[in-house]
């Protein structure tokens, strides 16, 4: 990781939050204090900024500038707000397509989903704000840009993102192996927000709980699961393809 993508020491992080850059996460070394420390929380609480605490050697792994017990990871790509996007989309004359990813923390499979969310128009990914892959510089290669182009909306919680685009009229549709729908069965020409989930975990039952349809990719092979990348793509691109036909 590049010094450029960290925040070191304990007024430097201070004055990156105040200022508002984009501070992905914190790294706070395990039982560090003092007011500087307890400024930095507030801060990050207020700012709905994660923190994470941590042994010092991890610190020292990730930096030789002396940090005093606290680091800032940045984030390559700016934040937007998700109602200004849908918003945005409706005055255009478009509809709102939106790529809710819940738990996706390798970055290559973050930058690959990106780039077919460009490919096939959605308008933004939503993600939550922890659980979720660095959107730094290894994901921004991966994507082969698209992060850098692509609308990121980051929530505290995926579900309150999701009710936000459903009061927008967006209909949440959640691909799942636990479905016995497929994909070409439902509707996907209105507003939707396609939720996706991890490869280990899939999506949680919350999320399954909040959403309208469950899907799942029709497959005949003998492993029954995608790479959240690959399965997105198809999903993005039966999007595309519904939206294409003539009315």
């Amino acid at each position: 990781m590049a010094d450029k993508d960290l925040v070191c020491g304990i007024w430097p992080v201070i004055e990156a939050l105040k200022a508002g850059k984009n501070v992905e996460k914190l790294l706070i070394r395990r039982e560090a204090g003092g007011d500087g420390i307890r400024e930095i929380r507030q801060l990050a609480l207020d700012r709905q900024v994660p923190w994470q605490p941590v042994p010092v050697e991890k610190l020292d792994r990730l930096t030789k500038t002396e940090h005093q017990g606290v680091v800032a990871l940045l984030s390559q790509v700016d934040e937007q707000d998700l109602d200004e996007v849908i918003s945005l989309a409706y005055e255009r004359g478009e509809t709102p397509l939106i790529v809710a990813l819940d738990s996706v923390t390798d970055v290559r499979n973050m930058g690959a989903i990106a780039r077919s969310a460009e490919c096939f128009g959605a308008h933004a990914l939503l993600v939550p704000k922890v659980g979720t892959a660095r959107l730094g510089p290894d994901a921004v290669k991966s994507s082969a840009g698209a992060l850098l182009r692509k609308p990121v909306c980051r929530v505290a919680r995926l579900s309150d993102g999701l009710k936000r685009a459903r009061e927008h009229g967006a209909r949440i549709i959640a691909c799942t192996e636990k479905s016995n729908t497929l994909l070409d069965q439902v509707d996907l020409t209105g507003p939707l927000v396609i939720v996706m989930g991890s490869e280990d975990e899939g999506i949680s039952d919350a999320v399954l709980r909040l959403s309208d349809e469950l899907v799942r990719i029709p497959m005949s092979g003998a492993i029954g699961s995608l790479n959240v990348s690959v399965a997105t793509g198809i999903v993005l691109h039966a999007v595309h393809s519904a939206r294409a036909r003539p009315a």
